[in-house]
């Protein structure tokens, strides 16, 4: 695990940010499929999930940190 907490805030701050806004992105998506019908909503709301995901993966696989010189 990463020993740079400065890093890790900054980087949760990141990904909390990304998420909450793709998160807003991905209910505008479907209120739009549901409400109104249009069939390209669903694509955008589905895609704004992914990257909301891929976000979260992202700040997961941060913490790992590169594993060179620690011990077992």
């Amino acid at each position: 695990m990463s020993d740079d907490l400065g890093r890790v805030r900054k980087r949760g701050a990141i990904m909390m940010a990304l998420c909450g806004v793709f998160l807003l992105a991905a209910v505008a998506g479907f209120v739009f499929y549901f409400q109104f019908g249009q069939d390209w909503a669903r694509w955008a709301a589905v895609g704004a999930l992914v990257i909301g995901f891929g976000a979260q993966i992202w700040f997961i696989a941060s913490l790992r940190g590169s594993g060179k010189g620690k011990g077992a």
